[in-house]
């Protein structure tokens, strides 16, 4: 069976080929993904003969099934009232198809919030554009910034980041501004501690405990326990023919009572109570003798911050 397995390697298949422009600098550049679905595809089937099951044009109000011939894009602006749009004007409003990233602002990389990060690629210097790209990319990582600017993947605009990170520079798609909701509406509690009703003594243990959690970031260790948990179910029952059905009892977590909540400063202290009284790992001596990681400086752990969120994502397929 394949697997969709996490690669240890970039696709090195450019997505999209182009430059990378702010002021006079022209830096030939490929586009490559970043990331890989984890995510298994689900195929409707047959029930009795397993072939494949596809949909139909159907009119929701009348059953009827059309034609591709006869069916047009509308836009709805009132309930049951539409717009129609001819494949001329969509195509006409498309946006403008350039083999530019033109730069046209750089940013403090800690004013970019996350919430707008969505997906990243990977760039590459691409005919003797190497000095140029290595020049950009040490410039944004010692002045802490990061450059705005917009792109078109197969017909459709995207604003980007450009992010320097480790050796290569990442382009980091963002959403565009109207399309996060602001959050005024809901019910947070006050940004002044005090107003909150939060003690001092509450922020210290808070600290300690995040003090004591606190470890170096490894993305192994966060791995999408759903699709493991499928592959290895698929697999039993491929070496098992589908001879039985499998039965899995799924983990659910005890339910707490209300007589068992606690105030805030007793879950602190026993948190760190109980993390103080964990048995630390024994070092071996090879782990002793092995050198320290070197310290990361401002811009390397602001970019590396950034640009590690988008995988998340989720998001649109641009190959």
């Amino acid at each position: 069976m394949t697997q969709n397995t996490r690669s240890n390697y970039s696709s090195t298949r450019a997505v999209w080929k182009g430059a990378v422009n702010f002021g006079l600098v022209h830096i030939p550049i490929g586009l490559y993904s970043a990331t890989s679905s984890s995510d298994t595809d689900f195929n409707w089937l047959d029930k009795r003969t397993l072939q494949p099951v596809g949909y139909k044009r159907i009119n929701k109000a009348t059953g009827e099934e059309l034609k591709p011939s006869e069916i047009v894009k509308g836009v709805e602006y009132e309930n049951g009232k539409y717009v129609v749009l001819t494949e001329e004007e969509i195509m006409a409003a498309f946006p403008k198809l350039t083999r530019a990233i033109e730069i046209e602002a750089f940013i403090d990389v800690d004013e970019i919030p996350f919430i707008y990060l969505e997906k990243p690629y990977y760039t590459a210097p691409l005919n003797g554009g190497e000095k140029t790209y290595a020049l950009l990319r040490e410039a944004l990582k010692k002045s802490n910034k990061v450059g705005i600017s917009r792109i078109v993947i197969q017909t459709k605009q995207h604003l980007a980041l450009l992010i320097p990170c480790g050796r290569a520079l990442i382009l980091n798609l963002l959403r565009w501004g109207g399309e996060i909701r602001p959050f005024e509406a809901l019910n947070l509690p006050p940004l002044d501690p005090r107003d909150a009703g939060i003690k001092a003594s509450e922020i210290r243990m808070a600290l300690a405990l995040i003090n004591e959690m606190t470890q170096p970031w490894d993305a192994d260790q966060f791995r999408n326990s759903f699709q493991d948990e499928i592959h290895r179910l698929l697999e039993t029952k491929i070496q098992a023919r589908d001879a039985q059905a499998l039965r899995h009892e799924p983990n659910v977590l005890p339910s707490r009572s209300g007589s068992e909540v606690m105030d805030l400063t007793t879950l602190l202290e026993r948190s760190l109570l109980g993390r103080n009284e964990r048995p630390r790992k024994s070092v071996s001596r090879q782990e002793e003798n092995m050198p320290s990681r070197a310290p990361r400086n401002k811009a390397s752990q602001g970019a590396r911050r950034h640009s590690s969120n988008a995988a998340t994502a989720a998001q649109g397929k641009f190959h």
